[in-house]
């Protein structure tokens, strides 16, 4: 029975309306991981034969007009399938518990970081940082509306944080779950004093935390890769673990730098 709880994070504030259109536009993945379910069709050109003035037809030609060239997964070949060989791609495998649970609390994960860069503006002392911020916001929040549009397919609870939710997902307190049990999350006393500071000291309380929170979110994707069973959900997770692991060298060298 699902249960309407409140998760231990500071909520996150959503864009009404507007957010829910963009949560159904970003339902698939990006181009990078939508490549295994290309189909392209390869137009193959026949030979004919060649005038010899003789009033015979040329002889029928058995080769297909076209073939279909299906790419492989990582690491594997290309196959090149006959027309009527062809069966279409392979159906979605439904998202296990795993699966789902990583989304949860990934959007939850992201929920902070997002919080995190929202106190840039005002409180860095760096352009360099206040740029950086600025990503984390876009990538991350794009990847939330990602993940809860998926939820929201498969039939499973979006975290009340996200606009919609119910807030049944598997943080819930009940269960002896907290949102800062998550690898990489800011306490509460670590966020309180990220807002109270400014300058090069929140610069470097915002790195410091944003590192911490980025090999957080490695360790989940970590996890995932080994139990989730959905080939969606194990390609954004090795996107994220990608896209994080190159941010936290950036931050280490502007850390160095301040």
């Amino acid at each position: 029975m699902e249960t309407e709880i409140e998760t231990g994070s500071p909520k996150v504030q959503r864009r009404g309306s507007a957010r829910r259109r963009r949560a159904a536009e970003h339902r698939s993945l990006p181009p990078r991981a939508a490549a295994f379910s290309l189909v392209i069709l390869v137009p193959l050109t026949l030979g004919l034969a060649g005038c010899t003035g003789s009033d015979e037809e040329p002889e029928a030609v058995s080769t297909p007009s076209s073939v279909v060239l299906q790419p492989g997964k990582p690491g594997e070949k290309a196959e090149t399938i006959a027309p009527e060989d062809y069966q279409g791609a392979p159906a979605q495998a439904p998202f296990s518990k795993a699966d789902a649970g990583f989304l949860s609390d990934m959007i939850l994960h992201h929920g902070q970081a997002t919080e995190m860069a929202g106190l840039v503006p005002e409180r860095s002392g760096s352009e360099q940082v206040k740029k950086f911020a600025a990503r984390i916001d876009v990538v991350q929040d794009s990847e939330i509306d990602l993940m809860s549009g998926w939820l929201e397919e498969n039939d499973y609870p979006v975290p009340l944080d996200v606009e919609g939710g119910d807030g049944s997902g598997p943080r819930a307190p009940e269960h002896g779950h907290d949102a800062e049990d998550m690898p990489g999350m800011l306490t509460d006393v670590e966020m309180a004093s990220l807002e109270k500071a400014s300058g090069a000291e929140f610069d470097r309380l915002f790195l410091e935390g944003m590192i911490k929170h980025h090999e957080g979110a490695l360790t989940m994707c970590e996890e995932v890769a080994g139990s989730g069973s959905e080939e969606r959900v194990i390609e954004l997770a090795t996107n994220i673990a990608a896209d994080q692991m190159a941010e936290i060298d950036r931050m280490a060298t502007m850390l160095a730098e301040l």
